[in-house]
């Protein structure tokens, strides 16, 4: 080999280095914006699973103008559920996910809004406009 083969060799290599590189870093951040956002719909999910109770106890009670938030809530939580899985391990549905999950959060959000003095209600709705936020971070990561 002469000169000019090594040294073309050489910047081939650190050519692939520096993509490789570059590779490792986006993959960080996509990492960290996946696990956020399925921290989002995790924690979303466990306060909609537990607003559902609290409503349920509300309706049982004779409380009826409850049973829309109270179905709100658990659906919401299976949607958060899912999403929090498929974003996790970085699932090619992710997109398809984070898309239903945050228009779950935004009607269980709107649902339990109506209600303000109920505290459980009111910590419901901000973990799901939380999690509807996240979610559309991710699906803005996704798109790139």
């Amino acid at each position: 080999m002469n000169r000019r083969e090594v040294l073309a060799v050489l910047a081939v290599v650190a050519a692939g280095l520096a993509v490789l590189v570059g590779v490792e870093a986006r993959a960080d951040a996509t990492h960290e914006q996946f696990a956020a956002c399925a921290k989002a719909c995790a924690d979303c999910q466990q306060q909609c699973d537990s607003c559902f109770h609290h409503c349920a106890g509300l309706v049982a009670d004779g409380k009826k103008e409850h049973a829309k938030t109270m179905h709100s809530c658990v659906d919401c939580a299976e949607f958060c559920g899912t999403a929090a899985k498929l974003v996790s391990r970085h699932s090619a549905m992710s997109a398809t996910a984070c898309e239903a999950c945050a228009k779950a959060s935004d009607d269980c959000a709107a649902a339990c809004e109506k209600f303000p003095d109920h505290k459980q209600m009111a910590d419901c709705a901000k973990s799901c406009r939380d999690c509807a936020k996240a979610c559309r971070e991710m699906l803005k990561h996704l798109a790139h």
